[in-house]
């Protein structure tokens, strides 16, 4: 820690080498004063030839930056010098190269402290991976000294490559995991602190951060096109680009630049008095617009960034600070897009020996080892049951689901699977693409899927007749069908439900100001308008096709500023079409971020209000910090004019405007309640 300080400070010096000598060369200044060389006080030489050195150093900089486009205002400060020389007021002329080469330690500074959550995010961007052999893949799980792999630069990792992540490493490439298990921090993705176990097959993601333990994994993508990759191309590209209020500033500083020239020629004019030019042109100072704007800008986006936010531009940024319009793709976005179990309902008019929790339990056990969409909404819902009743159990109840366990021999075999689940057996199992699961547990043939699949027998002909044996679904349910030993036992009804984050997000919406708000879906219109009416949005599009989401956000695109919030490839086109398209992601699924300008990394659709709140915040930081700036500079030129500030005092006074003008922009980094 303590070298890394030294090295700080001794940066800090290199960067800023002028201010530093023109520091130190107040001791011979003073010390040298009385002395001459050819009637001239040496101080004064020492004066005139930091002076000069500023006046070259700073018009070349003038020059270079009117080639990049941007206006060169550091006239002011080049005439000033010029100007405190010819009236002979040396200490002015040196307190305004002081002025300048702390102007630029302060930009450094502010520029630099305004992209530190940009910077952290690249820095942490995986620069190497380990590659080894599919034969030394066996080798990993015995010990790591017996397994040859070689270290390679992250961009020549191609696909299917296996990789070997060492405890602490960031995973290099986006890939699947080849090891049993892995515990991995997605902080640097998705902000979320608290690690994750990820098991063999699924996903992982570039940016993750390994736990304590060697893993291996297969490269899905090359470097380029990975996960964390990605963010930082948006970071370079955001860190790279200019809002238009900073080119509206930089366009500004030229008639400032003129007014400042016409105060100080008119008190020059109306006095008689050369001084009076030098005294108004040292506090004319475009500081808070050539430094503060930019800053505030950069601050706001790297504020973004440590919300798990990120933008493609800057001028998204001021894009976001005027959204008129927001609209809201419902599967995914509004909702989990992970159905969960609601209910579980029995056949109308018929007795079961099963109760409700063992059809769920039953039913769990199977879907846990498949992939469609409900299996993980299933067997979630059975292992929450299950942990409750081990826990009534371990508290000497034996009550389950109503009935005395003791009582009958399924209750009792069902209450040994619940006290010993460790040590049921399930065999046989199998996943019919489309249809259902089954399998066999502890001897009892089990099917889940859908009402044909459920009910039919080993030759898959149906062995009983559909009759209304269940209440009619709602527009928003899906349901799979259970049987026990070829008896149809019961349905579980789930449901896509609304993010719990959803319709206080919307009510925010509306608190800013944003009365528009749609949902946009493909949906049926009893199940869009249900979701809806959760969420609390009424402007509702539903049965829509892409090419239909499109039009309806470009009908808004052109007459203010609109926003689509969407997840998953299919949302490209609409997020596209839009002003603002945002995408939401996670550190377990890749976004279209090709096509959006913000990314949500956190896969919290609170951000969608937390990016409008931090981009109005931005601009007003950078509003303030201008006029703060411009207003105190003008009026301290006026009070020049009529003698009211020193030549000397007012060349500080300029200096203690930056300070305050460039502190009060990075402001926007600031969290707000």
């Amino acid at each position: 820690m303590l070298l890394a300080q030294r090295r700080s400070i001794v940066d800090f010096f290199i960067q800023n080498i002028m201010l530093f000598i023109t520091i130190v060369s107040i001791i011979p200044i003073i010390l040298l004063w009385s002395y001459e060389v050819y009637g001239i006080s040496i101080g004064v030489i020492i004066i005139l030839l930091l002076a000069t050195y500023t006046v070259i150093t700073t018009t070349i900089g003038m020059v270079e930056a009117l080639r990049n486009g941007q206006v060169g205002v550091d006239l002011l400060a080049v005439v000033a010098i010029i100007s405190t020389v010819a009236v002979h007021e040396y200490w002015a002329s040196w307190a305004i190269v002081l002025m300048i080469a702390s102007g630029e330690a302060i930009e450094n500074y502010a520029q630099s402290k305004a992209e530190s959550n940009l910077i952290k995010l690249v820095q942490s961007a995986p620069q190497t991976a380990h590659i080894v052999s599919e034969s030394d893949i066996a080798n990993l799980n015995q010990t790591l000294e017996m397994t040859d792999f070689k270290t390679v630069d992250v961009a020549q990792v191609q696909k299917n490559d296996v990789l070997v992540v060492l405890p602490g490493e960031i995973v290099p490439v986006d890939g699947v995991l080849l090891s049993a298990s892995a515990v991995v921090n997605n902080s640097a993705i998705n902000g979320e602190s608290l690690p994750v176990e990820v098991l063999s097959g699924k996903a992982l993601l570039s940016g993750a951060v390994n736990g304590s333990t060697v893993f291996c994994m297969k490269a899905t993508s090359v470097a380029k096109d990975s996960q964390y990759q990605r963010i930082i191309a948006l970071v370079d590209t955001a860190r790279n680009s200019r809002a238009p209020i900073v080119k509206t500033a930089d366009i500004m500083a030229l008639p400032f630049t003129v007014l400042s020239f016409a105060i100080a020629g008119i008190a020059w004019a109306v006095t008689g008095v050369p001084l009076r030019f030098a005294q108004v042109l040292v506090l004319a100072t475009p500081c808070p617009l050539l430094i503060s704007a930019p800053v505030a800008c950069m601050a706001g986006t790297g504020r973004l960034a440590r919300s798990g936010i990120i933008i493609k531009s800057q001028e998204i940024l001021e894009e976001l600070s005027r959204v008129t319009h927001v609209f809201f793709d419902k599967t995914g976005t509004l909702t989990k897009a992970k159905p969960e179990v609601i209910r579980v309902d029995l056949p109308e008019g018929e007795t079961t020996q099963y109760s409700k929790n063992e059809i769920l339990i039953y039913a769990g056990m199977l879907e846990s080892y498949c992939v469609h969409i409900l299996a993980n909404g299933i067997s979630s819902a059975a292992f929450a049951v299950l942990k409750s009743l081990q826990q009534e159990m371990s508290n000497n109840n034996t009550e389950i689901d109503g009935r005395d366990a003791l009582s009958n021999q399924v209750s009792a075999e069902f209450k040994s699977i619940v006290q010993d689940f460790a040590s049921v057996q399930v065999e046989q199992v199998k996943e019919n693409s489309g249809d259902g699961v089954s399998g066999i547990i502890n001897g009892h043939a089990i099917r889940v899927g859908r009402f044909a699949y459920a009910t039919a027998n080993e030759f898959g002909f149906q062995t009983v007749n559909k009759v209304t044996r269940f209440q009619e679904l709602q527009a928003d349910e899906m349901s799979a069908y259970v049987s026990i030993d070829g008896v149809l036992c019961g349905r579980i009804v789930l449901r896509d439900m609304p993010r719990k984050e959803s319709s206080n997000t919307v009510e925010q919406l509306h608190a800013l100001g944003i009365e528009q708000i749609t949902m946009l879906t493909g949906d049926k219109k009893k199940s869009a308008l249900t979701i809806a009416q959760q969420v609390g949005i009424d402007d509702v599009r539903y049965g829509l096709f892409p090419e239909d989401k499109v039009k309806a956000v470009q009908e808004v695109a052109d007459s203010g500023v609109s926003m689509m919030v969407g997840d998953g490839v299919n949302d490209a086109p609409v997020l596209a079409s839009a002003n603002i398209g945002v995408a939401m992601t996670s550190g377990e699924t890749t976004a279209s971020s090709q096509t959006a300008q913000v990314v949500i990394m956190n896969d919290d659709i609170s951000n969608v209000a937390n990016a409008v709140i931090i981009a109005r915040n931005t601009q007003r930081v950078l509003m303030q910090s201008i006029a703060l700036g411009l207003g105190s500079a003008v009026i301290c030129m006026l009070l020049a004019a009529f003698n009211f500030i020193p030549v000397v005092v007012g060349a500080f006074i300029q200096e203690i405007i930056d300070i305050v003008s460039i502190l009060w922009a990075l402001t926007a980094m600031r969290e707000k309640d």
